[in-house]
């Protein structure tokens, strides 16, 4: 799955939570990992250890240990007071202006790859599992979140759900990007959540390839070759023109940047290309299979 759990905590500036008792962040982002190794390079250089810069900032050891760690979003008390504390250099000040959270709903291993899709000049993608997370029906990616083990609370669920469907609004909102599927038969086929809910998925990627920006290819249960038997796969071009790869498996998800494995993906996908359907065919496939349901 591309979504996963994740709920907000106490940022920069918020007064509301006592000094010393934040809530632990529950999917550190890169941005509190590296302000988190700025105060301890920071109070190692001022010849701290983190029992004496605790006692001068006036917070718990453990809680400046949490805060290195990038596992606690530092107030702005903290930031001040470790400023004086390791010689009013203006580096954490300056640090923590780029604070962010991991954003909510998304798993932490797909966070960098959505920000790097927000600014994509062409973005393809093949599955072999489920229908793509930009294609599903909001009853789809619930029944999907249903199935989950373990179970979500519904709390969860719902940020799960919202995120996805968020994050689904790049199809109409940058018309002049190339959004392309490959999509196996046999997902399309599954009843995940019974037939209403499979009718409904039907209707939705009907509608949602409709764009001249989008385009879907479905890979026959039939096809003879096949070039991406290793699983799914997502491609993207940079503004700068550097191509970048994602590879997604259970509970994990790696981004590739070496060019060369890149390039070996990215013939694999322009293969597959020529494999699956064209898309006029793709699209009178699907409405033979919503008239099934």
């Amino acid at each position: 799955m591309d979504i996963g759990e994740g709920e907000a905590a106490t940022g920069v500036g918020d007064r509301t939570v006592p000094a010393g008792e934040w809530e632990r962040e529950p999917h550190p982002s890169d941005s509190l990992r590296t302000f988190g190794a700025v105060v301890q390079a920071l109070r190692e250089h001022a010849g701290l250890s983190r029992s004496e810069f605790a006692d001068i900032v006036g917070y718990s050891k453990h809680t400046v240990a949490s805060v290195e760690l990038g596992r606690r979003m530092p107030d702005e008390a903290f930031v001040e007071r470790g400023e004086e504390a390791t010689g009013n250099t203006g580096a954490l000040r300056k640090a923590a202006r780029h604070l962010t959270r991991g954003e909510a709903g998304l798993a932490a291993w797909f966070r960098r790859w959505v920000r790097l899709e927000r600014d994509a000049v062409s973005l393809c993608t093949y599955e072999c599992r489920l229908v793509p997370g930009l294609l599903q029906s909001e009853a789809y990616a619930r029944a999907l979140f249903e199935n989950r083990i373990p179970l979500l609370t519904d709390e969860q669920l719902e940020a799960q759900v919202e995120a996805r469907m968020e994050r689904q609004q790049m199809l109409y909102e940058r018309p002049t990007v190339p959004f392309h599927f490959i999509v196996e038969e046999a997902v399309l086929r599954r009843r995940l959540g019974g037939a209403e809910v499979r009718r409904e998925q039907l209707n939705h990627v009907l509608e949602h390839t409709l764009p001249r920006n989008v385009t879907l290819q479905i890979m026959p249960l039939e096809a003879e070759y096949h070039s991406c038997m290793d699983g799914p796969l997502r491609l993207l071009e940079t503004p700068e023109g550097r191509r970048l790869a994602y590879s997604e498996g259970q509970e994990s998800g790696r981004l590739i940047g070496d060019s060369k494995e890149v390039r070996v993906l990215q013939q694999r996908y322009d293969t597959l290309r020529s494999q699956a359907l064209h898309p006029k065919d793709s699209r009178a496939l699907l409405e033979r299979l919503r008239g099934e349901t």
